[in-house]
């Protein structure tokens, strides 16, 4: 195709006052990121972005850009002078190359520069006149037309395009703070972390393993997941922390009823999220869970549990459905990770009747059946701390060992 350039526009960015040019910097320097190994020329307006193709495979910068927050959509385009009768030669042309059989079509402008001597009306008419004339298989249809040829009057250019792809808008990843993501390994998490991404928030992400009583593989599949997730950040690289769970799930499960091990678990990793978060000056808890989808994630539950702490806890799936979050997932290419069958320790032993609405009072008083105080502490101070490249190769399975001893060898 005869496709030159890429128009980016920008979506809520522009409403912002004060603050917009920090939001376009952090934007600007988002999609520099995702296409430094592409020889293109990048040109920066107050709203819009250009980038110039130099022969690079508009394909293969389209699916760059699918990583880029911040952006509302974008279209590939054919650029010419503010010329009318150049301005009808690269249409035809570009009608030409789309169009090889007979179709409908039409053709909208938009004049942003009022200074051209016609009206956007009178652009149409002659520009849908001229390629009409002297292309056979083209009819118009203003209503339903199979392909409508936009034209957008810029300084003094004129963008010729057909097609406008949807990109993920929200805001520049980072622009907003940094949080950390709860990431279990499952469908839900990795979703509220994309969806915290995509609204400005960097993220690290945390993960509570407890091997051997769960399997290497499982934390294999957070790592896989993390790797993912890397494709959104501000860096191509997410800090993800691995907490050493498993003295403290086996005290659980010998100390606490069984109706409360889910509640007094979700407590003790909220407690330690909390001394994480704080740490790395994180601003707020992330996680995936979604209003009454399982025991714990009733309205009574989520009080009991989120008492431990005085973060803000967001939770970007509260109101969807699991259809829908399945379709998030894969999306982002996480959903095929997030169905290995591996249970983490949220899943290894659900209790057969756990309770919906858990009370704070009962809650403290079952905690006092243990020291959770020290083992906090030393889970905290055990913690591994990793950096994922989304290109990383990272392999917890290839030793056969405990999460510990493969990144002690590693």
């Amino acid at each position: 195709m005869m496709y030159d350039q890429i128009l980016i526009r920008f979506g809520d960015l522009t409403l912002k006052g004060k603050n917009q040019k920090e939001f376009l910097k952090r934007l600007y320097a988002l999609i520099h990121l995702k296409l430094k190994d592409f020889q293109v020329t990048i040109e920066n307006t107050h709203d819009r972005v250009y980038i110039h193709l130099n022969q690079e495979d508009p394909q293969k910068i389209l699916k760059q850009l699918q990583y880029v927050s911040g952006i509302s959509s974008y279209s590939l385009v054919v650029r010419c002078d503010l010329d009318l009768p150049q301005i009808k030669t690269t249409a035809l042309h570009l009608m030409k190359e789309l169009v090889t059989t007979p179709m409908t079509f039409k053709v909208e402008t938009k004049r942003a520069n009022k200074e051209f001597p016609l009206t956007s009306m009178e652009v149409t008419r002659q520009v849908a006149g001229y390629v009409l004339a002297n292309h056979s298989d083209l009819k118009v249809d203003v209503h339903r037309p199979q392909v409508t040829l936009h034209l957008e009057i810029k300084g003094n250019s004129c963008y010729l395009y057909n097609f406008e792809y949807k990109a993920l808008g929200g805001y520049p990843v980072g622009v907003a703070g940094k949080g950390l993501l709860m990431l279990s390994g499952g469908i839900d998490s990795p979703v509220a972390g994309f969806l915290a991404m995509k609204q400005g928030i960097e993220i690290e992400c945390i993960h509570f393993e407890s091997t051997p009583l769960t399997s290497i593989e499982s934390a294999q599949k957070v790592v896989d997941l993390v790797k993912k997730l890397a494709g959104y950040s501000a860096t191509d690289q997410i800090v993800l922390h691995l907490v050493p769970f498993k003295e403290i799930h086996m005290e659980l499960l010998d100390k606490v009823p069984e109706s409360y091990n889910i509640t007094i678990m979700r407590r003790m990793m909220y407690r330690i999220a909390d001394l994480l978060a704080k740490k790395r000056h994180c601003l707020c808890l992330i996680n995936g869970e979604s209003v009454g989808q399982v025991a714990s994630q009733t309205l009574q539950s989520m009080v009991t549990i989120n008492s431990v702490t005085n973060l803000p806890v967001l939770r970007p799936l509260c109101t969807y459905d699991k259809v829908d979050i399945i379709k998030l997932s894969t999306q982002i290419d996480c959903y095929e990770l997030s169905i290995r069958p591996f249970e983490d320790c949220c899943t290894v032993y659900v209790p057969k009747a756990p309770a919906t609405a858990p009370k704070i009072d009962k809650a403290e008083e079952y905690e006092k059946a243990f020291d959770y105080e020290s083992l906090i502490e030393k889970a905290v101070s055990e913690t591994k701390r990793i950096t994922i490249d989304k290109d990383s190769d990272l392999d917890l399975t290839g030793l056969g060992l405990e999460v510990r001893e493969v990144l002690k060898e590693n």
